[in-house]
């Protein structure tokens, strides 16, 4: 059910990833696969009717996530919880300025670097927690968060599963995280965007589940490769939080994409057999990604990928400190690690999620770049 686009079919459909000519792309997060086609014939089906007014007010949408939630991860989530946005990062700004307490905001790093842009667009102070990139262990680190709580942070950012570094974090790490947030009585803000992308091995858990007070930003954007639909949702429990996001006025709220309304409503409805097929897609392409990376770049260290198409990749023993800017030279373009945790070199995140042949192209040309010591004049 997962065709790959050939290289004309990927530039055409994803022209920001595909954008610089020659370049094999695995940066941005997008999937060189076409979409399934129940989404496809839903909006194919929608323009035909001219449906392209403002969305209603009321939807499936949030019916269409409680039910893809107790499929998926036995999770009861009443289709009323639901609140339309119009993409996961404007979701979170909103929750921000709506529902969380002013002061400075817990942002563990590495982290998608919107999470940093949102919570200045509030005029808030980040506090980063680092990980250590030694260390074997890509949890959050809740002595950290503890401190930084009773510093006066009350509000924090939770990637789950998390974006760049692959990793789930288990039951117990959220019920410890919920613990410290009752404590402290702070909020937490859990974009979940990649949970249907947990691979074989692991385990999801929706943070919302184990802390009721936390907000919960997700889409089927990414799972189903479909960003240009612009359509999110914020799920909170409590309809007195959902009356202040509902009531928040057009600049903070603006809208979102009617179409981005079917498309979501038919990928968490209609489109689960296409996502098994995506999923055994890329344990495949995981465990193909290891084998090049054993065979052609042994002193690379990846660190467990447990779901989305994202491998974060530590490359320091090349001695290269931009391994991104020395492949891009070679024709592969990669996602730099200083784009995730400001002045950590020698990383890279590598995005899988395309076919064998093109994934063998990106490490060779990795490889090439890493073996010339980072020599070469960057493309493009």
């Amino acid at each position: 059910m997962i065709r790959d686009l050939t290289d004309d079919e990927a530039r055409a459909a994803l022209p920001l990833k595909w954008e610089l000519p020659d370049v094999v792309p695995a940066w941005v997060a997008e999937m060189d696969y076409a979409q399934a086609e129940p989404i496809t014939e839903a909006l194919v089906d929608a323009v035909r009717r001219g449906a392209l007014g403002y969305p209603p007010h009321g939807d499936d949408l949030g019916a269409a996530f409680s039910g893809f939630a107790a499929r998926h991860w036995g999770w009861d989530v009443p289709a009323g919880a639901s609140v339309a946005t119009g993409g996961v990062v404007s979701g979170i700004r909103l929750a921000l300025e709506v529902l969380c307490p002013p002061g400075p905001v817990v942002v563990p790093m590495p982290c998608y670097p919107p999470f940093v842009h949102a919570v200045e667009v509030t005029g808030r102070e980040v506090v980063p927690i680092e990980l250590d990139p030694e260390s074997d262990d890509a949890g959050l680190d809740l002595a950290a968060v503890s401190r930084a709580f009773a510093a006066g942070a009350r509000t924090l950012l939770l990637c789950n599963p998390h974006n760049p570094l692959g990793h789930v974090p288990s039951r117990g790490e959220l019920a410890g995280l919920a613990a410290l947030a009752r404590e402290y009585d702070a909020r937490v803000i859990t974009d979940e965007i990649h949970a249907p992308l947990t691979l074989p091995g692991a385990t999801f858990t929706p943070y919302l589940s184990l802390d009721d007070r936390a907000v919960l930003v997700t889409s089927p954007s990414k799972a189903f490769n479909m960003p240009a639909t612009h359509g999110a949702q914020l799920v909170v429990l409590d309809p007195a939080d959902r009356a202040r996001l509902e009531a928040a006025p057009i600049p903070a709220q603006n809208t979102w994409s009617s179409l981005g309304v079917v498309a979501g409503t038919v990928a968490w409805r209609d489109c689960d057999d296409w996502l098994a097929a995506l999923v055994e897609r890329l344990a495949e392409q995981r465990a193909l990604l290891a084998e090049l990376l054993a065979d052609r770049l042994p002193k690379a260290r990846m660190r467990p990928l447990e779901a989305t198409y994202l491998a974060w990749l530590d490359l320091r023993a090349y001695g290269v400190d931009d391994p991104a800017a020395a492949a891009l030279a070679h024709g592969v373009r990669l996602a730099p690690g200083q784009d995730y945790q400001p002045g950590l070199t020698g990383h890279v995140r590598l995005n899988l999620a395309t076919s064998a042949d093109r994934l063998e192209r990106i490490v060779e040309g990795l490889r090439t770049a890493l073996d010339d010591g980072g020599s070469g004049a960057p493309r493009g």
